[in-house]
C-alpha cells in the first residue's frame, strides 16, 4: 500500500489550523468578564429579546459597555458578537468602550437641547457647566427628555433637574442622588378604593359584553393619541379578527420634542392606564402585553415596576394577562410602532416596510394591538360615561377632548385638557395665563418637531386631527410650543433639523442623507430655497417612515410663512 508522505512543515500548518478551529470564532471571551456578566444576569432568561434589558444591566453597573463584557454577553446569550454590537451601538444611552479606549467619566450630565429648553437657556448651561463641574463629570447635549414644561432641564445621572441653573446642577452633582422618585401617585390601594378595576371585573364577569364595549369605543370617536390618529375602536375590532394568539404593545416612548403628556398622566394615575390596557386586552382576547417605556423616565419606571408588582400580587381578575415592562435606550425612532416592536424584540429600532401591518404581523410575528399610553388612559372614562360623553366636548366644529402639551413662552406651561378644536389663541388665553410678561406671541409649533411652524397671524385654526394638513402641518401628539418675539422660526427650524439628523435611524438614504444635508443648508445665512424644496420632495416621497417624511415640515413652513426671516 502506498502512503502519501506529508512534509513536516505542512503538518504543522494543518495542526495549527485544527487547533484554531477548536476555539470559537470572533473575540475570545475574558473569563473574568464572563463571570461578571453571569452574576449580573443571575437566573434571568438568556432569550434573544432580552438583549437590550441585559445591556442596560451592564451599563448601569459599570457606567459603560466594555468590549469584553459585550463578548461575554454574546456567548452567554448564544448570539453573534456582531449582533450584540450592532444593537448596543444603535442606542444613544449605551456607551461602548473598545479595547485601549478610556472609559467615560463615572457621572454623565445631559443638558436637554430641545427647542423649549433652548429657549429656556440650555445653550448657556452647556457653555458653563463643563468648567464648573470639572473633568470628572461628562457634560453632553441630549435630545428632548420629555419635561418641556419645566425647561431648561438637565439630567444628572438619572435625576432630572427642572428649571435648571448652574448652581442647582452643581448641587445635584454633589448630592449623589441617582434617581428622582415620582411623588403623589395614586397607587394600587388608593385607586382600588375609588372604584378602580371594577369596570374590568364587569367585563370579565359578562356584565359588559365585548360587542357593546367595541361599539362604545367606536361611537366615542377616540383616535390614537400618539400622533397617527387611527380610530381606537376600529383597531380593536381589526386585531380581534386576526387569528390568535395575539399580542399587545404599549408605546410610552414619547420622544417628540414638546411632548410630555404621557409622563404627566403616568406620574399621577398609572392604574387608570393599566385598567384601560387590561380591558383592551380582554376585548381583543390578548394574554401577553409588553409596555415600552422610554429610558429618560427613570422615576416613572421605578414607580411602574412597583405598581405592577402590587397588581400582580393582588390580581383583580383570574387569569390576568402577562405584563412585561421593557426599557428603551434613547432612540426617538422607537416611537414609530414597528421600530418599537423591533426594539422590544431586542433588535435595532428600525421601522419595518409595510404591508404587512402590525395588526397582522407584529411583535414576534403575531397580530399585535399597538397603542399609545394616553389612548388607553381614556378607556375607563369612555366606557363608564359613554361614547356620547366624549363627543359632547369640542369646539369650532370638532368633537372630543385633547391633552395639549404646552411649553415655550407662556406663563403657565403644562398639560392642558381642553376641547378638541380649540385654537392656539384660545389655548394661550384660557389655559396658559397668556404670554410671559413683556413678550409678544410670534409663532407656534402645533405638533412638536415634525408638525410644522405657523405664524401668530394664523391663530384661529382649530387644533385637531385633519385641520392642519391644508397648511402643511399636523397636530400629531398635540405638542404645542409657543414662540415669542424673542425667537425666530429660522432658529426653531435649525433646532428641529439637528434633532432629526441626530435621530435618523439611517436605514434609508433619503432620511439619513437628507436630514444631514438639510441641517447643513439651513445653517447658512442665505438659504438655497430651490435646493431645499427638491430635497423636501425626495424625503417625503422616498423615506420609509414618518421621520424622514415629516422632517422637512419646519423648513417648508419657514419658507412659506416666514419669508421675511430669509430676506
Amino acid at each position: 500500500m502506498n502512503h502519501k508522505v506529508i512534509p513536516i512543515a505542512v503538518q504543522e500548518v494543518v495542526n495549527t489550523k485544527e487547533r484554531k478551529r477548536q476555539a470559537p470564532k470572533g473575540r475570545r471571551v475574558d473569563p473574568v468578564a464572563l463571570e461578571e456578566v453571569r452574576a449580573l444576569l443571575g437566573d434571568e432568561s438568556r432569550q434573544a429579546d432580552l438583549l437590550i434589558e441585559h445591556l442596560h444591566k451592564i451599563q448601569d453597573k459599570f457606567g459603560h459597555l466594555a468590549s469584553a463584557h459585550l463578548a461575554a454577553l454574546a456567548q452567554e446569550m448564544r448570539l453573534a458578537q456582531t449582533e450584540v454590537y450592532e444593537v448596543a451601538s444603535f442606542y444613544h444611552h449605551f456607551d461602548i468602550v473598545k479595547e485601549g479606549e478610556a472609559a467615560p467619566q463615572a457621572l454623565t450630565v445631559r443638558v436637554c437641547d430641545g427647542l423649549s429648553c433652548e429657549m429656556g437657556g440650555a445653550r448657556d448651561l452647556l457653555a458653563k457647566l463643563p468648567k464648573i463641574l470639572g473633568k470628572e463629570v461628562r457634560v453632553i447635549a441630549a435630545p428632548c427628555v420629555g419635561r418641556c414644561e419645566q425647561a431648561p432641564v438637565v439630567v444628572v445621572g438619572q435625576n432630572p433637574i427642572i428649571q435648571a441653573t448652574v448652581d442647582s446642577v452643581a448641587t445635584a452633582v454633589g448630592s449623589n442622588q441617582i434617581t428622582q422618585p415620582v411623588a403623589e401617585v395614586v397607587d394600587f390601594l388608593e385607586y382600588s378604593k375609588v372604584g378602580g378595576y371594577e369596570l374590568l371585573k364587569k367585563c370579565i364577569s359578562g356584565e359588559r359584553d365585548v360587542e357593546s364595549v367595541l361599539k362604545t369605543m367606536e361611537d366615542s370617536g377616540l383616535r390614537g393619541l400618539g400622533g397617527a390618529g387611527f380610530p381606537a375602536g376600529r383597531k380593536w375590532r381589526i386585531v380581534r379578527g386576526e387569528k390568535g394568539p395575539r399580542l399587545m404593545a404599549v408605546n410610552i416612548d414619547e420622544g417628540e420634542p414638546g411632548t410630555f403628556k404621557d409622563r404627566v398622566y403616568l406620574e399621577k394615575d398609572p392604574h387608570r392606564f393599566l385598567e384601560g390596557m387590561l380591558i383592551a386586552a380582554w376585548a381583543v382576547d390578548i394574554q401577553t402585553i409588553y409596555i415600552y417605556l422610554r429610558d429618560e423616565y427613570h422615576g416613572c419606571r421605578v414607580m411602574l415596576e412597583a405598581e405592577l408588582a402590587k397588581l400582580k400580587a393582588n390580581p383583580p381578575i383570574a387569569n390576568m394577562p402577562e405584563i412585561f415592562l421593557r426599557r428603551g435606550a434613547g432612540a426617538y425612532i422607537c416611537g414609530e410602532e414597528s421600530a418599537m416592536i423591533e426594539s422590544i424584540e431586542g433588535k435595532r429600532g428600525m421601522p419595518r416596510l409595510r404591508p404587512p401591518y402590525v395588526a397582522q404581523v407584529g411583535l414576534f410575528g403575531r397580530p399585535t394591538l399597538e397603542h399609545n399610553f394616553e389612548t388607553l388612559y381614556w378607556v375607563r372614562d369612555i366606557l363608564e360615561k359613554g361614547g356620547e360623553w366624549f363627543t359632547s366636548h369640542g369646539r369650532n366644529g370638532r368633537k372630543g377632548l385633547r391633552s395639549y402639551s404646552v411649553s415655550g413662552r407662556v406663563k403657565n406651561p403644562g398639560v392642558k385638557l381642553a376641547p378638541a378644536g380649540i385654537t392656539i389663541q384660545e389655548l394661550i388665553d384660557e389655559h396658559c395665563g397668556g404670554m410671559l410678561d413683556g413678550q409678544t406671541f410670534y409663532g407656534y409649533l402645533p405638533g412638536g418637531a415634525s408638525g410644522g411652524i405657523l405664524p401668530a397671524s394664523m391663530n384661529d385654526i382649530p387644533l385637531d386631527f385633519d385641520t392642519l394638513q391644508p397648511y402643511g402641518c399636523f397636530i400629531g401628539s398635540a405638542a404645542v410650543i409657543v414662540m415669542s418675539d424673542k425667537d425666530t422660526a429660522v432658529q426653531a427650524a435649525r433646532n428641529m433639523m439637528d434633532f432629526f439628523k441626530h435621530e435618523s435611524c439611517g436605514q434609508c438614504t433619503p432620511c439619513r442623507v437628507g436630514t444631514a444635508k438639510a441641517a447643513e443648508l439651513i445653517k447658512k445665512p442665505k438659504w438655497d430655497v430651490g435646493l431645499l424644496e427638491d430635497l423636501s420632495l425626495v424625503m417625503r416621497d422616498s423615506s420609509i417612515c414618518g421621520l424622514g417624511q415629516a422632517a422637512p415640515n419646519p423648513i417648508d413652513c419657514v419658507v412659506k410663512y416666514f419669508p421675511h426671516e430669509l430676506a
